[in-house]
């Protein structure tokens, strides 16, 4: 081991592919390998044979990246395992450098963020920093489970040194919070140039078919309640009674793709290639990032959102969006200039968006270039990773 690295241990709990994974995946591999010695940890979600709920072990292998798994470490709250996961992460913050502490520990996601912080704290870590992807307690959920979350997010704040927040929304919400407030950092996620496939080569990736006068329009992630797939759904129903013709495609798995699916079928729109008007889903699709050319627009009718990066490879792809006013959106779309934000759950919203944009192929294009200067201005990952870096020595 070169004692003259600085030694970061990177924290996170699921091991599937997302924005935190993509976060920690991209902090991990980018920052000069002559500076630091890396290592990450996350949970461990071997048993699941889909060969996704792992990606992020298989792509931090890949690039030769330290993975250490921690198999308490889970997403479900259980006091059992938050004690497990609590002694595990005791035990790694002491030995996985060789019996060394870490100089820095860095936290992601918020079970990591809260098991992890007190572990590192009573292990005598010096430099502890957690990225909240989003503030937990905007999560669709009951006015007490909101509660209590918010309480653990505000202790988990208060035995980090630092705290990175994502989007400006977030960050001006807790910049005064008691005792935190020299602690808030706002850095913004940033990516690295994307070499894109032509649309029709992208179409065939993604759904095996030639181009089609049918316009596509597209939505990533993962199947979950926070990003709203329902209302899209729905609002595809709206747009086929209105005669609209359309190829909406969800990329993407995840625990509520069976319900996404039956609420397709159930509106007549899944699997009807015969019709003008329908639903794909081909579940998760490899390097889509590259594939993006493949729709006319793209959407996102999520309820919580940190800083999606999808939103930004879109942008860099030249794509109009229309997106929910939540999170780090708006950091990302401004209304009526780089794209079309709607309020989230409002189905009427997002079809007046889609219409609008159905019908008006220049202000498609109008939006899409402004976006992607913006993207390519403001979002780097060079930007984040120097700001980053600024961090662990500030």
């Amino acid at each position: 081991m070169d004692k003259t690295k600085t030694k970061i241990l990177y924290v996170i709990t699921k091991s599937n592919w997302g924005g935190a994974q993509r976060y920690v995946f991209d902090l991990a591999t980018s920052l000069p390998k002559e500076e630091f010695e890396i290592i990450v940890a996350c949970g461990d979600s071997r048993k699941k044979e889909d060969g996704l709920s792992e990606m992020l072990v298989q792509k931090l292998t890949r690039s030769n990246i330290r993975v250490v798994l921690v198999p308490s470490l889970a997403r479900d709250i259980s006091i059992m395992k938050e004690l497990a996961a609590f002694k595990e992460l005791m035990f790694l913050f002491q030995t996985v450098f060789q019996n060394e502490r870490p100089d820095i520990v860095h936290l992601n996601s918020s079970k990591a963020g809260g098991t992890g912080a007190l572990a590192a704290r009573l292990s005598g870590i010096k430099n502890v920093i957690f990225t909240s992807h989003g503030l937990s307690w905007d999560e669709d959920r009951n006015a007490l489970s909101r509660t209590l979350i918010f309480l653990a997010s505000c202790l988990t704040f208060l035995l980090c040194h630092k705290v990175v927040l994502i989007t400006k929304n977030n960050f001006d919400r807790v910049k005064d919070f008691l005792f935190c407030k020299r602690k808030m950092v706002l850095i913004r996620n940033g990516i690295a140039p994307i070499n894109f496939k032509p649309r029709e080569e992208a179409r065939r990736e993604i759904m095996g078919q030639p181009i089609k006068d049918t316009p596509w329009i597209g939505t990533i992630g993962e199947f979950t309640r926070n990003k709203g797939q329902s209302y899209l759904v729905e609002t595809a129903k709206l747009l086929k009674d209105k005669g609209l013709q359309f190829r909406l495609c969800f990329i993407g798995d995840g625990e509520d793709l069976p319900k996404i699916k039956k609420q397709a079928i159930e509106s007549g729109l899944y699997n009807n290639p015969n019709s003008l008007a329908y639903i794909d889903l081909p579940g998760f699709v490899p390097d889509i990032a590259s594939n993006l050319k493949a729709f006319e627009i793209f959407i996102l009718t999520s309820v919580k959102e940190g800083l999606p990066y999808v939103l930004l490879e879109a942008g860099q792809a030249g794509l109009p969006i229309i997106a929910s006013r939540v999170g780090g959106i708006p950091d990302i779309i401004e209304d009526g200039v780089t794209g079309l934000l709607i309020n989230p759950k409002n189905t009427e919203e997002i079809k007046d968006a889609i219409v609008k944009y159905i019908e008006n192929p220049e202000l498609r294009a109008k939006h899409g270039e402004a976006l992607k200067s913006k993207v390519q201005k403001e979002f780097s990952l060079e930007r984040m990773i120097r700001e980053t870096k600024s961090l662990y020595f500030s």
